[in-house]
């Protein structure tokens, strides 16, 4: 901190302000300055003094909090002779302050537990402390808490403790479980009425189970086994005891997922949730929908456990059926949130009965999956007295969504055809209300895509009705309905004639504002399907299309619609194709025309982009065939919008947002003709630098990258493309090079390593021959350390694919100088560029991106092993060996290990699980 040391009064001060200032300003100016605190050195004197003076809850709270913090990421800060009276002192201010506030004693029983996983220097800590406080019993509560959190902490993000030293730990804490549980028995058997201690009991035990380091015989044998299922079975246990005892047995149930080596404990757990059957009714019977919800967990994990069992041996031993059972009573439950604690269960079991592919098997499960769909199909229907249409946004609406999700997941093992067959039955020989009607027709949609549509009379005569249905119906009805009709396109491509009946059906419910949205989706996806067919109903959708804002359509909605127009405009004869696209587009350009005029004389800006995303969709879905040697007809379609365009993205161009959009319209009405916008390039490559030196918005790097993808082959076009670039680059390596950059501006990385890829991909020899080049590579390395999923793997690619046009011959005439200066690049670059990998790998990148690295270091690898592998070896040298709290990182052994695993590789992904074994060490 700037100024020295801040005095204890100004630390007081800045806590009060922050829980106590009435101004907003004041809070953030002291969550500012606390925060400062909490990273320089002098956090570690202040805070111990603020737990010493023990003054309020606030200045206690700031103090452990941010003692827990440095211990988690600034542990190297101490010299290692301090740990053991940090150590002492921790343990001196939890004795102290155990009775101010619960939530402080979490925060120091934290502290402590990542201070003993780092500190290698203190051995058997489990040990030590029952030692010292299990005989205390005003001690109790802390000592529980600090075993609580100590197996949490194991696996936490924030320590990097590596591998090697999180084995140790859980060695040792597997060591001392047995004490532990020991001790929570003790405790448990001495609470009496104390339910506070025994949900502690309960919450410690399950953080050991979760660890996965408890004997599976002792603990079958335990006592605590069966208090935990007494609590279960008790009908007058509160709610948070209820609820501290489920997630325990939950706990369990996962630490035993590979059933065959637990078998033991297994068997206890199964029998113990077995019994817990009558204790659900008597949930039910009392409405207590908490622990309703409890037990619904358990029973889904005890299915989740057992999956493997109850698939290979259906009814026998442990494969038990009645465990299925039990989740259908759950699924009979009348409150739809208790089924819905099931779904990934369900799933599980379709996918892996869908692998097995086991005729035999899926007569064993039909008939659970008929009864969960007919239940489903209960907990779908709307209130009697719900009015309007159904509602997508709201809870229930999401519900029904996950529903229909499931059902085409597991509708396989009862087959669509018959599925749906029942479903229509009961509408056609009963007359049910309205909203089991909808229910029905609402699963039926679920399913309508699975079914096969060639020469299948249910489908057709399904259609048939549906489309006569009257107007009188109940608005829900109506709704799903058309929702079905809209998932049947493929029957309606099969039956032609049902084409004018079903699109007269449709334009009635476009008409109607609630019903518009529903029915403009049924239109797209029959566009979609048959396109063909539709070609003769064109001049009725184009007419659609021109008074598209006279229905009341969500904006998805009429997007949607114009897709399924451009769809159908692209199967019209060539000669048609441009005089209708001008058509199409000339509302939105009418329209884009007028704001032009309108904010030019009112000096006020209007927002273009619902006109410039109608214009992208229709440019991204018209791509008739157009034969080598024809001119595109879209080309003077575009041609003639360009201007507009053009000045509404002059008028925008400081609105990153709208910008955004027009470079999306652009970039599709590009593609969309291909060379053909040759006469655009100048104008737009020009209007895109002198914009983007003002105001550098990504999106013209990924323009960009469009233009170099479409004309990069083409001879003429490389050096003005390369110009572009040069002027792109500088603004941008600008941004970058400002203090976190890289960190503040991942979609511009992401766009500038897209546009340079294209480059390389296009034409390597013009970038390579080129200034910028090493400006780039330098950009590169240094953003290889960025942690952005769509950054990363951008500036990846594109080094990957650098190395990559020296490694293959393509045959082409240039491939000789292409390894010639990709061995120019590497030889300045290689080693720094390796370094920089491997160092990112360890202490800077998620697990999820090291395939892609792993490809990078291959290409290297292929290009110039003996090099490589010197470079390697210099890198290996320089990783750290041991951590801040005395620990052994990583051993001499693994490092030759994983250097002779890497350079010794035969193919990529070999490279890639050396890495993500190798990093482990350092996480």
């Amino acid at each position: 901190m700037e100024g020295g040391k801040p005095t204890l009064p100004l630390v007081y001060q800045a806590v009060q302000a922050l829980y106590h200032d009435p101004d907003p300003a004041g809070k953030e100016r002291a969550s500012v300055w606390l925060g400062e605190l909490q990273r320089s050195m002098y956090a570690w004197e202040i805070s111990d003094q603020l737990l010493q003076l023990k003054q309020d809850v606030e200045s206690c709270y700031f103090a452990a909090q941010t003692m827990k913090v440095k211990i988690q990421t600034s542990f190297y800060e101490l010299p290692p002779e301090t740990h053991t009276s940090l150590r002492d002192s921790l343990l001196s201010h939890i004795q102290n302050l155990k009775d101010l506030s619960p939530i402080i004693v979490t925060q120091l029983a934290l502290a402590i537990a990542d201070l003993a996983l780092q500190m290698a220097s203190w051995k058997g800590c489990v040990h030590t402390l029952i030692e010292k406080y299990s005989n205390d019993v005003s001690s109790m509560p802390f000592l529980i808490e600090i075993l609580t959190v100590l197996p949490e902490e194991v696996h936490s993000r924030s320590l990097r403790i590596g591998a090697n030293r999180r084995t140790e730990i859980i060695e040792d804490l597997a060591y001392y479980s047995t004490t532990v549980v020991t001790l929570l028995v003790t405790c448990a058997e001495k609470s009496g009425h104390d339910e506070k201690m025994l949900i502690k009991v309960f919450r410690c035990l399950g953080s050991w189970f979760n660890l996965g380091v408890l004997d599976n015989n002792f603990m079958a044998n335990s006592q605590l086994l069966m208090i935990l299922f007494q609590v279960l079975q008790r009908d007058e246990t509160s709610t948070n005891l209820h609820e501290a005892a489920s997630d325990c047995v939950c706990s369990a149930l996962y630490a035993i997922e590979n059933v065959a080596v637990h078998m033991p404990l297994a068997m206890q757990l199964f029998q113990g949730v077995l019994s817990l059957e009558t204790a659900y009714h008597m949930a039910v019977a009392r409405e207590d929908l908490d622990k309703v919800l409890n037990y619904c967990r358990i029973f889904t994990e005890l299915c989740e456990t057992f999956l493997e069992m109850t698939v290979r041996s259906p009814g026998h031993g442990m494969g038990d059926l009645r465990i299925l059972e039990l989740l259908l009573i759950c699924a009979g439950h009348p409150q739809y949130e208790v089924v819905e604690i099931s779904f990934n269960f369900w799933y599980r079991l379709g996918e892996h009965l869908y692998k097995m592919n086991d005729p035999a098997l899926h007569r064993v499960f039909k008939p659970y999956i008929q009864r969960l769909l007919h239940s489903l199909a209960r907990h779908c229907q709307l209130d009697p007295d719900h009015e309007g249409v159904p509602e997508d946004t709201d809870d229930f609406g999401e519900f029904r969504m996950r529903v229909s999700d499931l059902v085409k997941d597991v509708i396989f093992l009862v087959g669509s055809m018959e599925c749906f067959s029942q479903l229509y039955s009961t509408l056609k020989e009963g007359s049910p209300p309205w909203e089991v009607t909808e229910a029905v027709l609402f699963i039926m949609a679920s399913i309508a895509k699975s079914i096969d549509p060639d020469n299948n009379p249910t489908l057709t005569e399904v259609l048939e009705q549906v489309v006569l249905l009257p107007e009188t119906v109940h608005l829900a009805v109506r709704y799903t309905s058309i929702e079905l009709v809209g998932e049947m396109s493929e029957v309606i491509d099969r039956n032609p004639c049902m084409l004018d009946p079903v699109l007269n059906f449709l334009m009635k419910g476009l008409r109607e504002k609630p019903l518009a949205s529903v029915a403009a989706k049924a239109i797209h996806n029959i566009c979609s399907v048959c396109r063909d067919h539709m070609a003769q109903h064109f001049q009725g959708l184009l007419n659609i299309a021109r008074s598209l804002d006279s229905f009341a359509l969500s904006t998805d909605a009429a997007v949607g619609l114009l897709k399924g127009t451009a769809l159908v405009l692209a199967r019209l004869p060539l000669e048609k194709i441009a005089e209708c696209l001008n058509d199409l587009c000339a509302v939105q350009v009418m329209a884009l025309r007028k704001l032009l005029a309108q904010d030019s004389s009112s000096g006020k800006s209007s927002d273009p982009t619902v006109w410039l995303d109608r214009l992208a969709v229709i440019f991204r879905h018209t791509n008739p065939i157009v034969e080598n040697g024809q001119t595109h007809p879209c080309q003077k379609v575009i041609q003639e919008i360009w201007p507009v365009l053009s000045e509404t993205l002059n008028a925008h161009q400081n609105d990153n947002r709208i910008v955004e959009r027009c470079c999306r319209c652009l970039r599709f009405a590009v593609r969309c003709v291909g060379k053909g916008s040759a006469s655009l390039l100048q104008p737009l490559v020009t209007q895109m630098v002198s914009v983007y030196q003002v105001y550098p918005h990504s999106c013209f790097l990924y323009l960009g990258s469009i233009l170099v993808d479409e004309y990069g082959m083409e001879e003429g076009c490389r050096q003005g493309l390369l110009d572009m670039l040069q002027a792109l680059c500088m603004p941008t390596f600008q941004l970058l090079e400002q203090p976190n950059g890289l960190r503040n501006h991942p979609d511009t990385v992401d766009d500038l390593f897209r546009l340079v890829t294209r480059f390389v991909q296009r034409s390597p020899v013009t970038l390579l021959n080129s200034s910028i080049i090493v400006h780039i590579l330098q950009c590169a390395i240094a953003a290889t350390t960025l942690d952005h999923r769509d950054a990363n793997c951008s500036v990846m690619k594109f080094i990957r694919d650098l190395i990559h046009t020296g490694v293959t011959n393509d045959h082409e005439d240039d491939f000789e100088m292409r390894k010639r200066l990709i061995g120019q690049v590497m030889e300045q670059h290689g080693q720094q560029l390796v370094t920089q990998l491997i160092n990112t790998c360890c202490f800077c990148l998620p697990p999820y991106t090291l395939p892609d690295v792993a490809e990078v270091l291959w290409e290297i690898m292929v290009f110039d092993r003996p090099t490589f592998c010197r470079w390697l070896e210099t890198t290996l040298k320089g990783l750290p060996k041991e951590t801040a709290g005395g620990a052994v990182t990583v051993t001499h052994k693994q490092l030759t290990d994983f250097h002779k695993q890497v350079t010794s590789a035969e193919e990529c992904k070999q490279v890639c699980w050396a890495i993500r074994e190798f990093t482990r060490l350092y996480r």
